[in-house]
């Protein structure tokens, strides 16, 4: 198939564009650039084609030719959804149906949406697809939004289908220190000790990015009958979490490092989810990596390129503070453009 890919310079595109290309496909990258500054390690072989552009100045013509759309470009994860929510919704929101319905109208016959377990968001007992939506903040409630949206598109010429991620962790060239794991296991490289503000209580799923990368590959390749216009959670259901729980498992990968906990949090959100539907119903998917593996992987990347200090906190890996410097900078404007030099 001939594919276009968004975020294909991002923490998960820049894994997944080579997999692609790999399985044969051809593909075009799309990617603003914001984060081109955080290359951590060179780990990949291949690169796609890209147009560097933000997705809501595509174009139908952008479009042409194209058989699949893999949408993975939004302004990803909470405290940034928080730093603009007006912003937020104008990208994360508009700006994604807008490119479904390019898409659309383009020919494009399959659409695959990067949603999130985020949706959940606060709930009792185990969830799953079925299970009532209770996001908690913007960036959670624009990915309801979107699937609303184009659930109502779908039809006998676009088909998509919506992958709601567990909380992602490991390895990346363009490393990103600001999900639960990764921030963990580089505080116990750099400083030997994971000191929690919380009691570390709520529950969080999680699946490694190769593991999101598989999932994306499975629904390229399944029936369309399988994935027409269907939710899957992507993960595992052996890889719920307590917070506290991801914190001993970094702790047990880097020798001496200590641990410590807090009161509990402010944050409620806290979700459990079932991940049955995508082990039964899509072809061959089974998750490769556990929190584990991820942070065992993680230790030998740090140990490869001596991880310091400043890099690891650096803005070249935390999505808020490079957005911040660029907006602080003048470079992005208040709608977050690329201002002309």
């Amino acid at each position: 198939m001939r594919l276009l890919v968004t975020g294909t310079d991002g923490y998960l595109g820049c894994l997944l564009a080579p997999e692609l290309i790999r399985d044969g496909h051809q593909v075009l990258g799309v990617d603003t650039g914001f984060y081109k500054s955080g290359w951590l390690y060179n780990g990949t072989d291949t690169a796609p084609m890209t147009l560097v552009k933000d997705i809501r100045l595509l174009t139908a013509d952008d479009l042409a030719g194209i058989d699949a759309v893999v949408h993975l470009a939004e302004l990803s994860n909470d405290p940034l959804g928080q730093l603009s929510p007006a912003i937020t919704y104008q990208i994360n929101h508009r700006g994604s149906v807008r490119l479904a319905g390019l898409a659309k109208q383009a020919g494009v016959r399959r659409f695959v949406y990067m949603s999130s377990c985020s949706v959940y968001g606060v709930a009792d007992g185990e969830v799953d697809e079925t299970s009532p939506v209770n996001p908690q903040t913007a960036y959670a409630e624009c990915k309801t939004l979107v699937e609303r949206d184009l659930q109502a598109m779908a039809d006998d010429d676009f088909s998509p289908t919506f992958l709601r991620n567990a909380t992602a962790f490991g390895a990346s060239p363009r490393q990103r220190f600001d999900i639960v794991l990764n921030n963990l296991s580089g505080l116990a490289w750099t400083t030997g000790r994971i000191a929690m503000i919380s009691d570390g209580s709520p529950w969080r799923p999680l699946v490694h990015a190769l593991d999101i990368a598989q999932a994306i590959r499975r629904v390229l390749d399944a029936p369309r009958e399988l994935v027409h216009n269907e939710i899957f959670n992507v993960g595992s259901t052996e890889q719920n979490y307590r917070v506290k729980e991801i914190a001993d498992i970094v702790a047990a990968e880097f020798p001496g490092c200590e641990v410590s906990f807090g009161a509990a949090a402010d944050d409620n959100r806290s979700y459990r989810v079932c991940f049955d539907k995508i082990s039964n119903k899509l072809p061959g998917f089974a998750c490769q990596w556990d929190a584990v593996s991820g942070a065992a992987q993680l230790h030998r990347v740090f140990g490869s390129i001596d991880l310091d200090t400043a890099t690891f906190t650096g803005r070249g890996h935390t999505r808020l503070a490079q957005l911040q410097h660029l907006i602080g900078t003048g470079q992005v404007d208040a709608e977050l453009f690329w201002s002309r030099s």
